[in-house]
This record gives structure tokens, C-alpha cells and sequence, in this order.
């Protein structure tokens, strides 16, 4: 994080669809079972990079280092109700009540890990339970996957019931080209009726200056223009080099050059997922 501006200025009501909070430790501990143990990035150091950026909606997406204590994300979320939402993540330990809680509290879906270094698949028949408590919810399914399991998973993925959104591009590898089969799968399932992509993720499929991640993402924008969002990813977890979201803000006219792409991508189909008025 440098401090600096981007030079891309972000629309009224931009979004912010994929960030996290980080303890502080003290008072939300992270989880005994974590794959890896961040610095602390509390609700203040987010609503301090949303105002360097000029975000003013954010979605704050509950990381595994929490697992399924999902207290800092709803604290965060109620220090400005109107403007942020939540992704939760929970088990079939969560009865009914438990998840109306947290839909109170601003949660409006679900997210399920796939990704092997922490921690690798959930069972299924979890995730299909889990499914059935929150679809009454208009919650969505939230899937975070390694590239080489996108096809392995298109029959779980193409029969969901309720409305998905796939992280960080599917973390394709850029340097595998836009032919390579995960990303073919990728484009084939971003076509569907109940799909979301989130085109984020430069800093975690290409290296700085981040060019090699454009033709991706303006190919998912492409294939589904209306369901299609943006994130930060702030603050980078388990990220093999500093990435400064200024630089990842100004990625956006390259992989969105319309500025009513870009406004769809901000502003219009987040706002939309997440019910913000």
C-alpha cells in the first residue's frame, strides 16, 4: 500500500465487492484451526483505504484466518449499515436463527473455500445443507477455487439452485493464456443466468504492472456484462508481493474502457446482488 491516489476516478456509490478485515486479534482472535496468521487490518485501516480510493460501498468477505466466527466482518459492516454487506462463512452447525442473525446484521451470502492451501474442498453434502438453510434467505453462494479444479467441479457448479459468484477470476494462471481449459470453463459457467465473476484478483494471477490480467477480466466482462463485480481484496492475505490498490484501481478503463462498463461493474451490479437502494 503506497498512500497514494490512484489516477482513476471511481464513479458515485463505486464498490469495494471483494475486502476483508483482519481482527484486531485482541479483541476477534483468529481461529485455532487458520492455515496462516495475518497482521491485523481492523475496520479502521479498510474505511482509511476506502476513502484514499473513493469507494463508498464494500462487501466484506469473511476470510478463513476467521473461519466461522464471523464477529469482525459484522462489526465492521455495523459501522456503516447503509453502505456495506457481508459474506459470512458457516457450517450445518447454523440453525435457523443463527442465520437470521446474521442477515440482520447485513450477511447476504455464504462463502465455501475450495482453495487446496487452506485447507482444500468442504464436503458437499455440508455445502448442500448449508445451501438449503440460506436459499430463504435470497442469499448466494460464494466459491473460492483453484483453477485446476474449475472442471472437475462444473457438475456441482452447473446444478447449484441459487444464485454464485466465483472469486478472483477463478485464479487462472495469466501466463497460461486465455486458452487454457480452466479459463474455457470459466467463460462457459460466467454465462450462466445465476453467475457472478468477480474480475479482481490481478495481484494474484499476473505480476506488477498487472497487464497480463486486463485480457481476462475484459473477456469475463464480455461474456457476462451484468453480473460482474470488482474488489480490492484488501489486504492482500497470503499475497507473494506488496500490491498497492491504487495500481489495481487503475487497472479499471483498461479492462472496463466504457464508462458505462464501468458504472455496470461499480456501481449497478453490486448494487443489485446486494440489495443496496
Amino acid at each position: 500500500m503506497s498512500g497514494r491516489r490512484p489516477a482513476f476516478q471511481l464513479p458515485a456509490d463505486a464498490c469495494d465487492a471483494h475486502c476483508h478485515v483482519f481482527g484486531p486479534a485482541a479483541t476477534f482472535p483468529y481461529a485455532p484451526e487458520r492455515r496462516y496468521t495475518p497482521a491485523d487490518a481492523p475496520k479502521q485501516a479498510l474505511a482509511a483505504l476506502h476513502q484514499r480510493l473513493g469507494v463508498t460501498r464494500a462487501i466484506i468477505v469473511q476470510a478463513s484466518c476467521h473461519g466461522r466466527d464471523n464477529r469482525a466482518m459484522l462489526d465492521a459492516i455495523a459501522a456503516d449499515p447503509a453502505r456495506r454487506r457481508g459474506v459470512a462463512i458457516v457450517d450445518d452447525t447454523f440453525d435457523e436463527v443463527a442465520l437470521a442473525g446474521l442477515h440482520e446484521g447485513g450477511v447476504r451470502g455464504v462463502r465455501f473455500n475450495f482453495v487446496r492451501h487452506l485447507g482444500g474442498a468442504p464436503d458437499l453434502a455440508i455445502v448442500r445443507s448449508v445451501l438449503e438453510r440460506v436459499r430463504g434467505l435470497g442469499w448466494h453462494l460464494v466459491l473460492h477455487l483453484d483453477a485446476a479444479d474449475i472442471e472437475a467441479l462444473m457438475g456441482f457448479i452447473t446444478a447449484l439452485p441459487l444464485p454464485f459468484v466465483i472469486d478472483h477470476m477463478g485464479r487462472v494462471p495469466s501466463a497460461a493464456g486465455l486458452g487454457q481449459a480452466p479459463f474455457r470453463a470459466l467463460l462457459e459457467v460466467a454465462r450462466r443466468d445465476n453467475c457472478w465473476i468477480k474480475v479482481c484478483g490481478a495481484e494474484r494471477i499476473s505480476r506488477p504492472p498487472y497487464a497480463a490480467a486486463v485480457p481476462f477480466a475484459r473477456a469475463l466482462i464480455e461474456a457476462s456484462p451484468m453480473r460482474v463485480l470488482w474488489g480490492s481484496d484488501f489486504p492482500h492475505p497470503n499475497l507473494d508481493h506488496p500490491a498497492d490498490e491504487a495500481d489495481l484501481v487503475d487497472l479499471i478503463p483498461a479492462i472496463a474502457p466504457e464508462p458505462v462498463a464501468q458504472r455496470r461493474l461499480l456501481v449497478d451490479n453490486p448494487a443489485q446482488l446486494y440489495g443496496f437502494s
